[in-house]
């Protein structure tokens, strides 16, 4: 019994060693050679012909100075590189729009710290700070790569193959690059 007269029988929900996708205990050759459980979905509606969902309103919202984010575009790409992997009725488009409104804001910070430069001027005593763009950009940036993951995980685990190859995330840096461009 706990100190807080609580009867705590055993482990934490959820704690211990996670469980491996299919897809690597088929590669791993099923070290443990016990039966692998193969889930045949049936009666499911299908959704291979389904077309892109249009991005929501606050993806291609206009900004306060007047221009527009990149958002739409890389929800656009990230739900056709889905959908030409089979995987689109898989990942939430909630999850897609998430993943591109992050690194749309990363863009955006990083045009900020290019047109701005990494410091500041402190509003009240005049010194130099550091840009709040920087920070803002590095999480952004963080919470992008962390949305991901989640997708890629998705994609890696729905695959009997390795998946090697360009995706929509390696072209973050290409859209930033590009953007800054256009900004001229």
């Amino acid at each position: 019994m706990a100190k807080d007269g609580t009867n705590r029988g055993g482990a934490r929900i959820g704690s211990g060693q996670k469980k491996k996708a299919l897809s690597d205990k088929i590669l791993d050759g099923n070290p443990g050679n016990r039966k692998l459980t193969v889930m045949d979905f049936t009666d499911m509606a299908d959704l291979t012909g389904e077309s892109m969902p249009q991005p929501r309103g606050y993806l291609t919202a206009k900004q306060k100075d007047g221009s527009t984010t990149l958002a739409a575009e890389i929800f656009n790409n990230t739900w056709q590189w889905l959908r030409d992997r089979g995987c689109a009725q898989l990942v939430t488009t909630q999850l897609i729009e998430q993943y591109a409104q992050s690194v749309a804001r990363w863009i955006q910070c990083e045009q900020a710290i290019s047109e701005f430069g990494f410091l500041a001027k402190h509003p009240t005593t005049g010194n130099a700070i550091p840009s709040p763009y920087v920070s803002m950009s590095q999480n952004f940036m963080k919470q992008a790569n962390n949305i991901w993951f989640q997708i890629y995980q998705v994609v890696r685990e729905n695959c009997t193959t390795e998946y090697r190859g360009a995706t929509p995330h390696d072209d973050a840096m290409e859209k930033l690059l590009s953007a800054r461009i256009g900004a001229r």
